[in-house]
């Protein structure tokens, strides 16, 4: 697959850059899935195994090759966030996908000049090309089957209730009903503190017969909880520059806790599996 983007628009660039800026505090190493219409972020880590998983998926600049309309390539998202923090004043930025001496990225930055002359600024990053055999691997998780799905409160409180509490304890319990409650909650032999929230909503899920499935045969006031790992959640709501106009949490009691977070063309979603 041949692989071209162009953007010129400012703030649409800004825009990518702190998606990328996300990624690159939520992963060490991704999977980027270029499709005709999207691009997708991927880690795939095996929640089973105790790992987080996370798919990023926004719209995608103009200038993808039709043929071979997808590819999947393995890179260091801090390399591509380094590479755009030149492109902060760009004129355009190119992307495209080389392989001259290995498979990289190439992202020319073209630089505002004095003279007629432009300047650009290239870097080239190494990436891997995942064999076809293994696309299945990086397919779109599935929103779980949750027990309670509720609107997260400001992400900024939210932050700074978690960054304390991660002084006092390596876990916390998030616990939410469907009547817009939720608690964050931890629990030593020395201490034990919790946070409320109140009114923040439940989103109104719909299942394929058109009843809301979340709500279904549920006592509204009954708490669902998951206790996770409370440096996986700091990483998420330290690490997030989408700036997102809705944030809502899942939880599947004793099991896991998907995040989503929504801002125009971009959707992050976060899963964090349930410590035992």
């Amino acid at each position: 697959m041949r692989f071209r983007a162009k953007i010129v628009d400012l703030a649409c660039l800004n825009h990518f850059s702190r998606v990328i800026n996300t990624i690159a505090k939520l992963a060490k190493t991704c999977t980027l899935r270029l499709t005709v219409s999207k691009l997708y972020f991927i880690l795939s880590d095996k929640v089973a195994n105790g790992g987080v998983s996370m798919w990023c998926e926004l719209c995608q600049m103009e200038g993808v090759a039709a043929e071979h309309n997808e590819i999947y390539l393995e890179l260091v998202p801090e390399n591509l966030s380094r590479a755009l923090k030149t492109a902060q004043n760009a004129k355009a930025v190119k992307i495209k996908l080389t392989n001259k001496h290995c498979p990289c990225l190439r992202v020319a930055v073209e630089l505002p000049s004095l003279s007629s002359s432009s300047r650009i600024v290239t870097h080239d990053i190494p990436v891997g090309v995942i064999p076809r055999r293994l696309w299945n691997d990086f397919r779109e998780p599935s929103v779980p089957d949750f027990d309670v799905s509720i609107y997260l409160p400001v992400l900024k409180t939210m932050k700074s209730v978690v960054e304390r509490m991660k002084n006092l304890s390596n876990s916390i319990v998030i616990e939410a009903n469907l009547s817009g409650e939720m608690n964050l909650k931890i629990e030593t032999d020395l201490v034990s503190v919790t946070t409320h929230f109140k009114d923040l909503g439940n989103p109104p899920w719909a299942s394929e017969d058109g009843c809301q499935s979340s709500a279904q045969g549920r006592d509204l006031e009954n708490m669902a909880e998951a206790r996770i790992d409370i440096k996986k959640l700091q990483q998420l709501l330290a690490g997030q520059q989408v700036n997102p106009t809705k944030a809502l949490c899942n939880i599947v009691s004793k099991r896991i806790v998907h995040f989503i977070l929504l801002h125009e063309d971009v959707s992050l979603q976060y899963f964090v599996p349930a410590l035992a």
